[in-house]
């Protein structure tokens, strides 16, 4: 079972400035996260994708987390 705290503070440690909101969708290991990051300006979706899912490795590695869906964007100007 995923730590909500825990991942939400992995992702705001990579991605320093971002707003991260994640919620467990049942089960405790499908997660979904929204974030919000200054890092993602001109990335596309799946650069933004790949610097969360790189925040979180190791706990997808060790499954803690099973499935985590993504919705990611650069804050607006």
């Amino acid at each position: 079972m995923a730590d909500l705290t825990e991942i939400e503070r992995l992702i705001a440690t990579a991605l320093p400035g971002a707003r991260v909101q994640v919620v467990d969708q049942g089960g405790g290991d499908h997660l979904a996260a929204e974030v919000v990051a200054p890092q993602f300006q001109g990335l596309t979706r799946i650069e933004q994708h790949k610097l969360v899912y790189g925040a979180v490795q190791s706990r997808l590695d060790d499954g803690s987390i099973h499935a985590l869906a993504l919705k990611t964007k650069a804050p607006e100007a």
